[in-house]
């Protein structure tokens, strides 16, 4: 063979070599990419056509079911009974509209696709079951309603989770929308209509928004300062009226514009009850960027929580970033500047205080369960991180019980029982403070009985706009929770 022909035969081969990897690439790494992808309407139409699984609250609630189309029993609908309040956290699955929610993320589970594969063909020869799985969640549905009537018409969320297991009990994002609208007729013009208002009923606030979470936040900076030894609850600092901030003209002033206290000295216990910004200005610059942000990351913060859907980034800066500079520090230190969080990381800040420090990996899926009712997959409690010492998270229950007793958190109280919890009225620019709670109770549970951590965060103020707190107005809403989870009257 000339040397012609032969430089011709290996690059003949070449390319086939090259043809062969690519084509294996694309079958067997990326194919399934290109198979789940949303824009792929082909799949949209498959898997929207076909029987998908129920889904069901902890107590049995359906609030997603398939039926077949009267006018083609092979045809399943997709129907969502409870309407907008699973909106976010069941989702839709749409023709036009891809899918969202648990039916985007549990999709291979509540869709038999088992038939066209090899395991299918196996489950059939076998006797197997290839019907479509469904999914019983951990949320209890008074407690959902309870929320979502609480709430009411004002742009905000709730999140409520067990600290013990990490179990949600109560999740609801307003405004909401019917999902049952965008996918039947006339879904175009209904879907079209909620990405273009304005009020974006179409974003999960529980886990896609981030808010300045404001005086909550100084349960992480008083947690610092606990586990650093830079402060106890009995440490005092002075009482001023406003706070200089260090290379900068600005100052920082309490929320009244008034003292802390009466005298010219407050401990930080009292501060922290009283939600005092000037001290907790100080005690950040005291902690340190470096101890701030270490201790809000062992909560959480700078990563992915680890959830059944995707949750946003809950941030504070590098400590890098500001730790030359005092004024930054101090404001990050009570919640503002740069700090953003989601409701589901303060409810988790909440219920690892309750839960003697130790973050629990959150979930909303309980149990997969088979066509026949057999169970199939349940889902383990599992420990997230360490986030405090259990000797600080009983120190922070203590001091968050004060704030409920005697503090900016009177009105989460329920009476007869143990509340714990913190307020924050989150500046913002351009719109009215947006009011937090964050808390948890009973904290002297009965044996076998539950504890619930709640955060509530109410865009705005609500209906109360500028006159809005978060002990005016998130704390009550936390107190309807706590009274439905205790069976308590109104």
């Amino acid at each position: 063979m000339n040397d012609p022909i032969r430089r011709l035969a290996y690059g003949i081969l070449t390319i086939f070599a090259v043809l062969a990897v690519v084509a294996t690439y694309t079958q067997a790494v990326a194919g399934p990419e290109y198979r789940d992808d949303p824009r792929n309407v082909r799949l949209a139409a498959f898997r929207t056509g076909r029987e998908r699984g129920a889904i069901v609250t902890a107590d049995g609630t359906v609030v997603a079911v398939s039926q077949p189309d009267p006018d083609d029993p092979r045809v399943f609908r997709r129907s969502y009974p409870q309407r907008d309040l699973y909106a976010h956290v069941v989702g839709y699955t749409s023709v036009l509209f891809s899918s969202t929610g648990l039916e985007r993320e549990r999709a291979r589970d509540l869709v038999s696709n088992r038939g066209s594969t090899i395991s299918g063909v196996l489950d059939v020869v076998f006797g197997g079951d290839i019907g479509p799985r469904g999914l019983r969640l951990t949320i209890e549905h008074e407690l959902q309603a309870a929320a979502a009537e609480a709430l009411g018409d004002q742009r905000g969320a709730i999140v409520a989770l067990d600290p013990a297991t990490g179990a949600v009990l109560a999740m609801v994002s307003s405004p909401g929308f019917d999902p049952n609208t965008v996918i039947g007729r006339g879904a175009g013009s209904a879907g079209v209509a909620l990405e273009q208002d304005p009020n974006r009923p179409l974003v999960d606030r529980t886990i896609e928004e981030v808010y300045p979470p404001g005086s909550t936040f100084k349960v992480i900076t008083t947690a610092a300062a606990l586990e650093s030894g830079v402060a106890g609850p009995s440490a005092l600092f002075p009482d001023r009226l406003e706070q200089a901030l260090p290379g900068s003209s600005a100052t920082i002033r309490n929320f009244d514009r008034g003292r802390c206290g009466e005298g010219t000295e407050v401990t930080l216990a009292d501060a922290f009850v009283r939600s005092c910004n000037t001290v907790f200005a100080a005690l950040g610059m005291e902690v340190g960027a470096e101890r701030l942000v270490a201790t809000a990351e062992a909560f959480g913060f700078n990563e992915e929580i680890p959830f059944d859907l995707p949750v946003a980034v809950s941030r504070i800066p590098e400590a890098a970033s500001f730790a030359d500079d005092p004024a930054a520090t101090a404001q990050n230190a009570i919640g503002q500047r740069d700090v953003v969080a989601t409701p589901m990381q303060m409810a988790l800040v909440a219920a690892a205080v309750a839960n003697e420090g130790t973050v629990m990996v959150p979930y909303v899926v309980d149990t997969v369960f088979t066509s026949d009712g057999r169970v199939e997959a349940q889902t383990e409690p599992v420990p997230w991180r360490r986030a405090v010492s259990p000797a600080t998270a009983a120190v922070l229950a203590e001091l968050m019980e004060r704030t409920v007793i005697s503090g900016t958190a009177r009105r989460a109280a329920v009476p007869g029982v143990r509340i714990a919890g913190k307020t924050g009225t989150a500046e913002v620019t351009d719109a009215a403070p947006h009011a937090w709670f964050v808390g948890f109770g009973p904290l002297d549970p009965e044996p076998g009985r539950r504890q619930i951590a709640v955060a509530v965060v109410v865009e705005s103020g609500g209906v109360a706009g500028e006159s809005a707190t978060g002990g005016s107005v998130a704390a009550p809403i936390a107190a309807e929770l706590f009274r439905e989870f205790l069976g308590l009257p109104g």
